[in-house]
């Protein structure tokens, strides 16, 4: 078992380890929509089901242990970090093997889906994971090297080898189950896990942070173009409507866990640059920021100017305001996150 392979300190710095590596590939997958980020995704799940099976484990040899020497303040402690992770690790699953589109109604919080509770879980268990950690249980976290003899390494290279061996079987085996599920249940997913909506119609209006759409008078936008510290120009709808309308098909990858293909209309970011005066030549900049008027901002990336949008309408409407009415961008290939709402401005470097 792998259990009996592995001492309270292995086990510490395992789930540490494993937290870590979770909340990076996490964090980095919300900005992750392109095909050649799929092996990141998988690589999530993998290390969901390593953190389940290692905290398990965990639980099961530091639990009664803790409570039989009357160690309370230890438990409190380690109380809110148990729990957060299993609501992290339980929420992802649901998200996985429910088949469907999970929503939550959180009152005045706003409608929140599994999936992004999921997130929110994991990006709190953070602090209380550091918390739990300190002062003394950093030091469990260094291998100690002291004292091993020639043949104290090699046994803990295999009693090492033995249990990560096992975890990796049993990590697998979990994925396996869960996504089976999925598709017992009907489930389709992405790549990403985002669940697909009827494609052509109109994106839920969800944000990251559940904020309401910001009041905007449309008479009085204007789309500020800027290049180093001086504005180059400065351009209503109407000015961007005469530069060309074009139609791009796109996918809205949303991280809140929903996928849509639907039709944008709007201007070419390239052209809204050219009307400014600003070269768009390959190698000509580094990139361009997209700015909010909230200030969520995204950068595009040089090489993307020409394939991103800024839209004004969605599967044939007009562009609704919780949607980021009068203007949005619209990038191919990345999250719903960089689809920047309610553009106020354009940085150029």
């Amino acid at each position: 078992m792998a259990s009996s392979a592995m001492r309270p300190a292995d086990l510490d710095r395992l789930l540490a380890a494993l937290v870590v590596a979770l909340a990076a590939t996490g964090l980095v997958s919300l900005r992750a929509g392109a095909p050649s980020t799929g092996w990141l995704f998988v690589l999530h799940g993998l290390l969901a089901g390593a953190l389940g099976i290692t905290t398990v484990l965990k639980l099961a040899q530091s639990v009664p242990a803790a409570a039989g020497r009357r160690r309370w303040a230890r438990l409190a402690i380690a109380a809110p970090v148990s729990l957060l992770v299993v609501a992290a690790l339980a929420g992802g699953w649901l998200w996985v093997a429910s088949g469907r589109l999970l929503w939550v109604d959180a009152g005045i919080l706003g409608r929140w889906t599994v999936l992004t509770l999921h997130a929110w879980a994991g990006l709190v268990l953070l602090p209380f994971l550091a918390i739990h950690l300190l002062p003394g249980r950093w030091r469990l976290l260094r291998p100690r090297r002291a004292g091993l003899g020639t043949a104290g390494p090699r046994r803990l290279e295999r009693r090492a080898l033995v249990a990560g061996g096992l975890l990796a079987v049993g990590a697998l085996g979990l994925t396996v189950v869960v996504a089976g599920a999925d598709r017992l249940f009907g489930g389709i997913r992405r790549f990403t896990g985002s669940r697909w909506l009827p494609a052509g119609g109109v994106p839920p209006p969800t944000t990251f942070f559940g904020e309401s759409a910001p009041p905007i008078d449309p008479g009085a936008w204007r789309l500020r173009i800027s290049e180093g510290s001086g504005t180059v120009a400065e351009l209503d709808l109407e000015m961007l409507r005469t530069l060309g309308e074009v139609e791009r098909i796109a996918v809205l990858d949303c991280t809140s866990g929903w996928a849509i293909e639907t039709a944008w209309r709007g201007v070419s970011l390239g052209s809204a640059l050219v009307a400014a005066g600003l070269s768009v030549e390959p190698g000509a900049r580094r990139g361009v920021v997209v700015r909010s008027v909230t200030g969520w901002a995204a950068t595009v990336p040089a090489a993307e100017i020409d394939a991103a949008l800024l839209a004004w309408s969605v599967a044939g409407e007009d562009l609704p305001a919780a949607n980021g009415a009068p203007l949005r961008l619209v990038l191919p290939d990345h999250r719903g996150l960089d689809w920047v709402k309610w553009v106020a401005s354009i940085e150029v470097s």
